[in-house]
C-alpha cells in the first residue's frame, strides 16, 4: 500500500455532478451525492480542486485555536491492509485559516463542512462563533483524534462530554453540526445517542482506531508511540459501528473506515449511512474519492435506483 508522503488533509453549484438520485440532507445542508473527502486526508480541498468540485463535499483538515506543528516524524506506518498515523493534528490554526484559507475555500463549488477540534470544551464554540460564516455548509467536531494527550477521544469516550460540547456548539450556530465519534473503547450507539439529544445533525462514523507500530529494536517506531489506524482493515469494524448507530438514532450516519470502491460506499450505505467519506484511500490515488463516486452511480443506473431510500438500510430489511 504505497501512501503519498503529502498527508493533512467545495461556490456555483452549477457544476456539480447531479446524475443519480435526488440530493441527500444532513441538517440545513443539502449534498449533491453521497461522496466526501474525509479530514485529515484532502488537505483544504484546493490542491485537487477539479476532484472537489465533483464531489458531495469535502471535510477540511482539522482546525485548532492555536497553530500546532504535530507529533514529530516518522508520522506514518504502512501494514498489510492499512497505515497507522500520527499526525497529532498539524494546522495553521484558527487566524491563519480565516485570512489565508478561507477565502480560497469559498471559490470551491462542493459543500464545505469545516472540522474542529479542541483541547478543552469551551474552545469549540469559540471556534464556531469565529468561523460561522455564511459560506461554510458546517461543522464537524472532532472528539475522537486518537493522536493528541488532551481531549480528542477523550472527549468521545465520554456520552456526556460528547452531549457538552454538541450543545455548546449548538447555541452558537444554526449550520448543519456533525460530530465525529470514536470506537476505541466506547460503544459509539450510546455516544450518538448524546450527540442527537444535544443537537446534532448527523454524525460520522468512525475515527480511526489506537494501535502501535515497532520497529527492529521492538522500540515505538511512530514518534508519537501509538497511531490510528486507518483504510480497508478497518473497514468490517467500521460497518459494524454504523449499523449498530444507524439503529440507535433518527439523525444520518456518515461512514467512514477504509472505504476504497463504489462497493464499500454500497455497503456502508446499505449499513444506514446517507453519506460516506473517502480517507486512506486517497492518500494513494488523489482520485480515489471521485472514481468511489463513479462506481456507485455507475452501480446505481445499472440497478435502476431512484431514490436512496432504496439503498439505505437494506440490511435490515
Amino acid at each position: 500500500m504505497k501512501v503519498h508522503t503529502r498527508f493533512a488533509a467545495g461556490r456555483s453549484r452549477s457544476r456539480i455532478t447531479t446524475c443519480g438520485p435526488a440530493a441527500i440532507r444532513v441538517g440545513q445542508t443539502m449534498f449533491s451525492n453521497p461522496v466526501l473527502a474525509a479530514s485529515g486526508t484532502w488537505e483544504f480541498g484546493l490542491r485537487f480542486r477539479r476532484i472537489s468540485n465533483q464531489l458531495g463535499g469535502i471535510i477540511t483538515k482539522g482546525i485548532t485555536l492555536d497553530p500546532r506543528p504535530g507529533n514529530p516524524p516518522p508520522r506514518i506506518c504502512e501494514f498489510p491492509g492499512g497505515i497507522l498515523n500520527s499526525v497529532g493534528l498539524e494546522n495553521p490554526g484558527l487566524v491563519a485559516f480565516r485570512t489565508k484559507i478561507l477565502p480560497r475555500l469559498n471559490t470551491l463549488k462542493c459543500r464545505v463542512i469545516v472540522n474542529i477540534a479542541g483541547f478543552k470544551l469551551g474552545e469549540y464554540p469559540r471556534l464556531v462563533s469565529e468561523l460561522d460564516e455564511k459560506k461554510l455548509d458546517g461543522f464537524e467536531l472532532n472528539v475522537s483524534c486518537p493522536n493528541v494527550r488532551h481531549g480528542g477521544v477523550a472527549f468521545g469516550q465520554s456520552p456526556t462530554m460528547v452531549e457538552r460540547i454538541t450543545a455548546l456548539v449548538r447555541k452558537q450556530t444554526r449550520k448543519t453540526v456533525i460530530v465525529k465519534l470514536t470506537g476505541n473503547f466506547v460503544d459509539p450507539a450510546e455516544t450518538a445517542r448524546a450527540a442527537e439529544a444535544a443537537g446534532a445533525d448527523g454524525v460520522t462514523v468512525l475515527n480511526t482506531l489506537y494501535g502501535l507500530a515497532l520497529d527492529e529494536t521492538g522500540r515505538p517506531f511512530l514518534g508519537g508511540v501509538t497511531g490510528g489506524i486507518s483504510g480497508p482493515a478497518l473497514k468490517p469494524f467500521a460497518l459494524f459501528c454504523v449499523e449498530r448507530v444507524a439503529r440507535a438514532v433518527d439523525i444520518p450516519v456518515i461512514g467512514c473506515g477504509g472505504i476504497a470502491s463504489g462497493r464499500d460506499a454500497l455497503d456502508f450505505l446499505s449499513a444506514g449511512a446517507k453519506l460516506v467519506q473517502v480517507g486512506t484511500a486517497s492518500l494513494v490515488d488523489p482520485s480515489a474519492p471521485l472514481r468511489v463516486w463513479q462506481e456507485l452511480r455507475d452501480w446505481l443506473s445499472r440497478n435502476s435506483v431512484k431514490s436512496w431510500e432504496q439503498v439505505v438500510g437494506r440490511t435490515r430489511r
